[in-house]
């Protein structure tokens, strides 16, 4: 025993400063890797990844209880609706003013030399290309084969050659479409090839309606080409994209006409771009999965007729539709461009606010609750991207997409952010738990972070809400760190000071299993110990 204790003295006071400068200054860059790749990892997944390790792998082995299981089988009925609203609010929906890949996205490329659209969102257009514009009897008819091959491929220049192979056998409207989508390096020319297209979509369409009551084998080829009223594609991580479907013809009509009114919108052809969706609105009034009316409020805006404005919200901003950031933000300034003129925070701190202005915090709040992310970027507090081709119903894909259209509308209504800036944090102070119960809404869907990771590009921030508090291991490795840095320095500038404290505190720490050896010792049998060491 007495030979043990003198072995450990002797190997402490063997050690040199140096050891304990090495020690310390290799314990805190150890430390210090973690700390980094902890907050990388927490940065680009949210989570830390030491606690999805330990909850993922090392729960289940010491017998816990996964957290995200059902523990009481007798959920209510409420809880039950509220969990399908979830569900159902993170569901990936197209963005109805979604930019041109060739014209704009490929142009913003060649520029910065970043890619502005995910993979997940490239496979997502994928998939409602081959919804829109293919059928099962597509090989009866050779462009129209090339064509369904055309929108599986992932290559562009594949998908471009393939359009011209169409092209050279008969006037294909959806090979048209993608050159006008993909090929087309500025918005006349992509109208210019959608105005060709719509010339044969607009012969096909004709012949279907025609050939409609005339056999099933006619119908099938022309027009519904035994597609399925409700398509689902499959889920991506968890998220479905659903779409109701008419004939195949009627789809790239309608796909057609309304990117001929988005081309003269941003061709300055307003008014003309606003006949051109009415009119679509009034042929196909059932075709809400395009959500034009969101294109015509933004027109309507660039036009500055209010009026009418005020006439599409009265129409689709019911309770009984679904709701989007466009359709509750505009209300809201509509509300606020009443009041936004003249009001002043300080005055109305003094006086209250009138009814006008109560009626435009509340709709302000209302659009807060609804997407709390669009605030930032209407303030230019955090700096916008391209918005993706397809957004997330209260995400910040939505809230990129909405205030990269709509930014302009706000700044023209003289203090409109200005109300926006005074009022749009009062929100948070009516829902203090935005996961559990909303005011005027669901409770916000926990899901929204994880898609919109998978929507928006990777050189973007994505905007979490509720804010997330930092992972304790993070602030645990970053305390570390700091401790043993802290030492590393000590020991280096006072060697001899350290090493006194650190044969203390080792010394210290060896106490109570000396104690607990010396009664060991003191209990057993002189010859049974020697006997025991000796093992």
């Amino acid at each position: 025993m007495f030979g043990t204790e003198s072995s450990l003295s002797m190997f402490l006071n063997t050690l040199t400063p140096k050891f304990y400068v090495a020690l310390t200054g290799t314990s805190s860059l150890i430390s210090g890797l973690i700390l980094i790749f902890e907050w990388w990892y927490f940065r680009k997944y949210g989570t830390s990844f030491i606690e999805q390790v330990s909850v993922s792998h090392l729960r289940p082995l010491l017998g816990g209880v996964d957290s995200s299981s059902p523990t009481n089988p007798n959920t209510s009925n409420g809880e039950a609706d509220s969990n399908r609203q979830s569900v159902s609010e993170c569901k990936v929906w197209r963005n109805p003013l979604n930019l041109f890949r060739g014209a704009e996205y490929n142009r913003y490329t060649w520029v910065t030399g970043r890619e502005p659209l995910t993979y997940y969102d490239m496979n997502l257009s994928a998939q409602d290309h081959q919804t829109f514009f293919t059928c099962d009897s597509d090989h009866l008819r050779p462009a129209d084969a090339i064509m369904q091959k055309a929108w599986r491929e992932r290559n562009p220049q594949a998908r471009i050659s393939a359009a011209h192979e169409a092209l050279e056998l008969e006037d294909c409207a959806t090979a048209y479409i993608l050159l006008a989508e993909e090929e087309a390096t500025t918005i006349m020319e992509a109208e210019r090839l959608f105005k060709q297209a719509l010339k044969a979509g607009e012969g096909c369409y004709r012949r279907s309606q025609q050939l409609q009551h005339h056999g099933t084998q006619y119908e099938a080829q022309h027009s519904e080409c035994s597609i399925h009223p409700t398509h689902t594609f499959p889920p991506h991580n968890g998220y479905s994209h659903v779409i109701s479907l008419p004939g195949r013809d009627t789809n790239v009509l309608v796909y057609i006409k309304r990117r001929l009114a988005m081309c003269s919108r941003k061709l300055g052809r307003t008014r003309e771009a606003v006949k051109m969706m009415r009119d679509l609105m009034k042929e196909f009034p059932l075709l809400s999965m395009f959500n034009i009316h969101e294109n015509l409020l933004e027109s309507l805006l660039e036009l500055q007729n209010y009026a009418d404005v005020q006439a599409v919200l009265a129409k689709y901003d019911d309770i009984s539709l679904p709701k989007s950031a466009t359709i509750c933000y505009t209300a809201a300034l509509l509300k606020a461009r009443a009041v936004s003129d003249k009001f002043s925070p300080e005055a109305a701190s003094r006086r209250g606010l009138s009814t006008a202005e109560m009626n435009a915090v509340e709709a302000i709040h209302r659009a807060v609750e609804f997407n709390p992310h669009v605030p930032k970027y209407l303030l230019e507090m955090k700096s916008l991207i391209l918005p993706p081709e397809h957004i997330l119903k209260r995400g910040d894909s939505e809230a990129i997409a909405y205030a990269f259209f709509h930014l302009q509308h706000w700044k023209r209504v003289e203090g409109a952010l200005n109300l926006l800036h005074c009022t749009w944090e009062g929100t948070f102070r009516m829902i203090p738990y935005p996961l559990e119960k909303g005011h005027l809404f669901y409770p916000y869907p926990i899901c929204t972070e994880t898609a919109d990771r998978e929507l928006l590009p990777m050189f973007h921030e994505v905007s979490v809400y509720p804010k997330k508090e930092l992972p304790f291991f993070i602030l645990f490795t970053a305390g570390l760190c700091s401790f043993t840095a802290m030492l590393a320095l000590l020991t280096h500038q006072f060697p001899e000071l350290m090493g006194v404290f650190a044969k203390a505190f080792l010394s210290t720490l060896f106490a109570p299993l000396n104690f607990i050896m010396e009664k060991v010792e003191s209990i057993l049998p002189s010859s049974l110990w020697h006997q025991l060491t000796r093992i």
